[in-house]
């Protein structure tokens, strides 16, 4: 892409920054709290993009004057002091090209938003609810790295250890955005606990991540759920087993039921299973659109088949690998202690590279 063109797409991007910045100031719309609070994240989310365009102006001007000096000055110590210049700051273009183009790049409005983080033990009987509960305490550590919370909805545990599944509520800021890669089955190959001769055995969880749906995305009709109560079960002091504080719901429509044990409240109980539900009720629709780009970003599990194999963790070599990108590290014991951000850069990486094919900004 020319300079020139870079420059008119930011001029745009300027322009609509102004104009945002105007009416936030504007009576009519401060009394109008969703629209604020819209514009207001609009606003932010440019903020970067002005900012790198007075870099980029800067950087292009500068480069035109040393051109022009070389061109015309006739003094060889000018002519040589631009060209000094020159050399210095055409290194800067394209990685800030490069920088431009991603933030040009249209944001997916899921990313901001809280996730619902799933996890099941799959293939591998008592071996795979142990490498669940694996899974869960990683991205555990991971969350507290990140200062999320984290917020567990309803688990049933192994027999053994680990969990069976577990379901959990992520909060924080573009918590969806990040854990949306770890979508897939993750294969874990090491010896089980429950091994007498040493062998190497292959379990297997499946996650899923969801975006977590606010109540603007989904309309519940009161009509459409019906609710039941039961006691709770686990971990959770004298009221469990002897109040109906459980809840389950049925969305009557789609079939969709969710449950929530996790709080003595039933009131609370209620509100996270609601909670739940509208996610899952949105992620209905999300998943068409997720499935209508899966073909073209391949890389990204997140975007299409969440039944694929992303990841294998191999114990005795210390070794993981990420299939999507074909990238293998030798610190398994750092990342299952929560330390995934490099992975998860990669893969941002990898899906950018393959969104600005897309788009056609390259």
């Amino acid at each position: 892409m020319s300079s020139n063109l870079i420059l008119d797409k930011l001029e745009g991007v300027n322009t609509r920054f102004i104009e945002v910045g105007r009416l936030l100031t504007e009576p009519d719309v401060m009394s109008d709290m969703k629209r604020y609070i819209r514009l207001n994240k609009e606003y932010k989310d440019l903020k970067p993009i002005i900012e790198i365009f007075k870099a980029y102006k800067d950087l292009i001007s500068n480069i035109a004057s040393a051109k022009d000096i070389i061109a015309t000055e006739k003094d060889e110590e000018m002519r040589e002091m631009a060209k000094n210049e020159l050399d210095e700051l055409m290194p800067r273009v394209d990685p800030m090209e490069e920088e431009i183009k991603i933030l040009l790049l249209p944001a997916d409005p899921q990313d901001d938003k809280n996730a619902i983080l799933e996890i099941r033990a799959g293939t591998g009987g008592d071996e795979a609810s142990i490498f669940a509960g694996d899974l869960f305490r990683m991205y555990s550590k991971f969350c507290e790295q990140k200062g999320w919370r984290i917020e567990i909805s309803t688990m049933t545990e192994g027999t053994v250890g680990g969990f069976k599944e577990i379901i959990a509520e992520v909060k924080g800021e573009g918590v969806y955005g990040i854990l949306k890669y770890e979508s897939g089955v993750h294969r874990v190959q090491r010896v089980p606990q429950t091994e007498t001769q040493g062998r190497v055995h292959t379990s297997a969880a499946s996650v899923v991540v969801l975006p977590e749906a606010e109540e603007v995305d989904v309309e519940l009709k009161q009509e459409d759920i019906r609710i039941d109560r039961f006691c709770s079960s686990g971990p959770g002091g004298q009221s469990v087993n002897t109040t109906y504080s459980a809840v389950r719901l049925t969305h009557i429509p789609s079939g969709v039921v969710v449950s929530c044990q996790d709080q003595k409240s039933q009131l609370k109980n209620l509100e996270k299973a609601m909670n739940e539900l509208r996610t899952r009720l949105y992620n209905l629709e999300y998943q068409k659109y997720l499935n209508s780009i899966s073909s073209r970003r391949k890389t990204m599990v997140s975007t299409g088949d969440r039944s694929a194999k992303i990841r294998t963790y191999n114990y005795p070599q210390g070794r993981l690998t990420d299939h999507r990108i074909n990238y293998t590290v030798y610190n398994l014991p750092a990342i299952l202690d929560g330390n995934i951000q490099e992975l998860i850069d990669r893969l941002q990486m990898a899906e950018n590279a393959e969104r600005l094919k897309e788009n056609a900004v390259v």
